[in-house]
Parts: C-alpha cells; sequence; structure tokens
C-alpha cells in the first residue's frame, strides 16, 4: 500500500505559474507535474537511483565519491562548481 504525505512548499509566483500552465497544457494535476519532476530529479532520466558526487558522513561532513579511474582534481574552482550544480 503506498502512502501519502501532504506538504506546503514556497515557490517563486513566476515558477508557480508556469508549472500551472504546464500542467494544465498537458492535463495534468500540479501534484502529477511536481511528483514527476521531483522522480526526474532523485533517479535520473532513466529512473534509477541517482548517484551523487558526494555523500554525507556519520559526522555531517561531505565527502567526494570517486571511482577507481578518476582523474579528477579537487580545487577551488571544482568545488564552486559542485556547489553550483547541487544548488548550494
Amino acid at each position: 500500500m503506498l502512502t501519502h504525505m501532504k506538504t506546503t512548499v514556497e515557490l517563486p509566483d513566476e515558477l508557480f505559474a508556469e508549472a500551472k500552465a504546464v500542467a494544465l497544457r498537458r492535463r495534468i494535476s500540479l501534484k502529477t507535474l511536481f511528483t514527476r519532476a521531483l522522480e526526474r530529479e532523485l533517479r535520473g532520466p532513466t529512473g534509477e537511483a541517482r548517484q551523487d558526487r558526494f555523500r554525507i558522513d556519520e559526522s555531517g561532513w561531505p565527502v567526494l565519491r570517486v571511482a577507481e579511474d578518476d582523474r579528477t582534481v579537487v580545487s577551488d574552482a571544482f568545488v564552486h562548481e559542485l556547489r553550483d550544480s547541487e544548488g548550494a
């Protein structure tokens, strides 16, 4: 049995108006639009759980995930790019 949770989300007026218009054009509810968008953000286009570029350790610190063949150099520019991509 699926459970649902109600919540309140504060959105910029322009974004909400655009979302309402898109839902209306697609003939779907805002709930459906938001659910699909959130699923894509969390799982990616393939529907599989997205592997974030970092995880949070037991102390609350971010730890970068690095594959064995990854040659990423962690520089100030890389950290800023990562922060921007994560919306921080």
